[in-house]
């Protein structure tokens, strides 16, 4: 039976550094593997939500969304850009100082699907208060142009988000 000799150092220290990537020097040599650049840590926006408590909260928030008695969350019926196919996801509304425009916030950011399909769509539909509200011309502003189209207590909260969408009433 062969044994494999080390190219670096001619010994049977194969698995060491030839079949393995991660040790890079031989073990026989003394000196440490170079270090393997880091990457920068993403922003809570860039990884999406924490799929722990989405899970835990998607029951409640599919039950309590659209009903006149939850003025907060709300039903955004859309359709996939791609499939094709029709999609119901729950929503926070946020209220603001005009009547004409709806605005959600986008906490996660603005690669969130269903924001992405209303924008493809050019429009969507929304259950909200027990009625259903056409969304014509939906856009997504920053977080910071979002903050002065809330109402005063929302506005603080929206100016920490990275953007929100901004539809206006069918």
């Amino acid at each position: 039976m062969p044994v494999f000799g080390c190219t670096r150092c001619s010994n049977a220290c194969a698995l060491s550094h030839q079949r393995r990537a991660i040790r890079l020097t031989c073990m026989n040599e003394t000196t440490l593997p170079s270090p393997v650049p880091s990457r920068p840590p993403e922003s809570r926006a860039a990884r999406g939500p924490n799929r722990r408590l989405v899970s835990a909260t998607a029951p409640v928030a599919r039950a309590l969304a659209g009903r006149r008695w939850v003025p907060l969350w709300a039903l955004i019926h859309h359709v996939g850009r791609r499939s094709g196919t029709r999609y119901e996801t729950p929503v926070a509304v946020v209220p603001t100082t005009d009547a004409a425009i709806v605005m959600i916030g986008l906490p996660w950011g603005v690669a969130t699907n269903w924001a992405r399909n209303a924008v493809a769509a050019d429009g969507a539909s929304l259950r909200w208060r027990g009625r259903e509200v056409g969304l014509v011309h939906p856009r997504i502003v920053p977080g910071a142009g979002a903050a002065r189209l809330a109402r005063a207590p929302f506005s603080a909260v929206l100016q920490r988000f990275p953007a929100a969408i901004v539809c206006d009433r069918a």
